[in-house]
């Protein structure tokens, strides 16, 4: 069992970087695919990008190229870093494994682009 708190979102211009980081309070060794998710206000909770753990990544069409996403099994950590940002990549941004379990959901931390 892990508890995972999401952090790093920010106000930034359209172009701008930001890192978010996904800090577990146990272990994620032992999950085999760690993910991001992002939804914006109205919209569906979707997947931006999946790393195995063997470090193997993918990515949404969406981001693919602008996005990467790593993770620190020593330090119980998951991060997306952001490059290039759009006004399109305004949401919330959530960590949880591939599939989700329920339970993983945290508060999120929202990223506004602005242009």
């Amino acid at each position: 069992q892990v508890q995972l708190v999401e952090s790093g979102g920010g106000l930034v211009q359209a172009g701008g970087s930001l890192r978010l980081s996904c800090a577990a309070s146990g272990s994620i060794s032992s999950i085999n695919v760690m993910a991001w998710y992002r939804q914006a206000p109205g919209k569906q909770r979707d997947w931006v990008a999946l790393v195995i753990s063997d470090g193997i990544t993918n990515y949404a069409d969406s981001v693919k190229g602008r996005f990467t996403i790593s993770r620190d099994n020593a330090k119980n950590t998951v991060y997306l870093q952001m490059n290039s940002l759009k006004p399109e990549d305004t949401a919330s941004y959530y960590c949880n494994r591939l599939p989700v379990t329920s339970e993983y959901w945290g508060r999120g931390t929202q990223v506004t682009v602005s242009s």
